[in-house]
């Protein structure tokens, strides 16, 4: 008999809504769980955000971080406070320190079209928009971030820093990516401006030729904000730099429903955390309005990442589940013109994975 294979996640709570969303998250692996063989998950939790900074100074303590080096995965809910912020201004972002600490560099950000109703645009079917952003995390314009700056000074610059080795390896995980999808990719730049985007295109050309079986395209940002928006259905997957990618994602975000529904996971060689795209949304936080199906989506990443049989299988009966659940038109939070509380919502998505993985299972007949 095989040993019981026990992954070791750490749950990081942050700020705002994030306990609200990451509570479904746990409750739903909690469930599934039950319903897996040879599988089970150690849940820890840990303290980071901008609420632990007020507690002891450090929104990222040193014994977190070591202690997430420890783990399988990571599962974030949202970091950072408007009101809570560094001498120069800025927010703290101990999510992006995450990213850099552990050198996660290939983003993933999926966008899938649930439900046409969820969409603003027109003519959208289910399922049509169905592509895959892979934001590059750890360099780019996001590398001056932590610059000292003077809000009284005269000048301030920000750089942009594209390096060989992070967009290699960045171009070779998105290729991986569309070889597993329907082979199409689509690179974002500015190399029409910036010195930096024409030598990221010129790497991107070269990566290419170890991927011939790949249909590529390049787009100007501007135009790519364009294309998303008249053609979505047409796009694969992307892949492009760290603020590009930013930016992008919350419009792809407003194609298929608003942040509740943006999944996400930033994966390096050794270590990958999983959370929302959302953020902390501090005006609803305690009132069970948040979303949870974008934390929901990103553990199913989750799940799929940890690469075991039984955790792959859980995670298409999530994703399956949010199809199922999203088809009734009185299922729906706030965000998405509906009543449903936080934890409703949750629980109709986990009750029906759990339901799913049983049948699967034979458990229990069909419908």
């Amino acid at each position: 008999m095989s040993r019981e294979k026990v992954f070791r996640i750490a749950v990081l709570p942050g700020d705002g809504i994030g306990p609200e969303v990451i509570a479904e998250a746990v409750r739903a692996l909690r469930t599934v769980e039950q319903q897996l063989e040879g599988v089970s998950f150690e849940l820890q939790e840990f303290s980071v955000g901008a609420g632990t900074f007020l507690e002891c100074g450090n929104p990222l303590p040193p014994e977190t971080l070591e202690a997430c080096r420890q783990q399988d995965a990571i599962l974030l809910g949202a970091m950072g406070l408007p009101s809570v912020r560094w001498p120069n201004g800025l927010e703290m972002a101990p999510q992006v320190d995450l990213r850099e600490q552990l050198d996660l560099y290939c983003g993933l950000r999926p966008y899938y079209l649930y439900q046409a109703d969820l969409s603003p645009l027109k003519g959208m079917e289910d399922g049509r928009i169905d592509f895959l952003i892979v934001r590059e995390s750890t360099e780019g314009l996001f590398s001056g971030r932590l610059r000292p700056m003077e809000l009284t000074a005269s000048e301030v610059r920000d750089q942009m820093v594209i390096s060989r080795s992070g967009s290699e390896r960045l171009f070779r995980s998105a290729f991986r990516q569309a070889m597993g999808r329907r082979r199409r990719l689509t690179l974002v730049d500015k190399a029409n401006i910036l010195p930096s985007m024409a030598y990221f295109r010129g790497i991107f050309q070269e990566i290419s030729r170890e991927f011939p079986e790949v249909e590529t395209e390049a787009l100007y940002v501007d135009a790519a904000s364009l294309h998303l928006i008249e053609r979505p259905a047409d796009f694969d997957v992307l892949v492009t730099e760290n603020m590009f990618g930013d930016i992008l994602s919350d419009l792809a975000a407003g194609l298929v429903g608003g942040m509740g529904m943006a999944p996400s996971a930033d994966i390096g060689d050794d270590f990958a955390v999983f959370q929302p795209a959302h953020g902390s949304a501090p005006d609803i936080a305690g009132r069970e309005l948040a979303n949870p199906l974008a934390t929901l989506l990103s553990t199913a990443m989750m799940l799929d990442w940890l690469g075991h049989p039984e955790t792959r299988r859980a995670a298409g009966a999530v994703r399956k589940a949010v199809t199922e659940v999203l088809v009734a038109p009185r299922n729906r939070t706030a965000d998405l013109g509906g009543r449903l509380k936080t934890a409703e919502m949750g629980s109709l998505v986990t009750e029906t994975a759990a339901r799913l993985l049983s049948r699967e299972a034979g458990n229990q007949p069909g419908d």
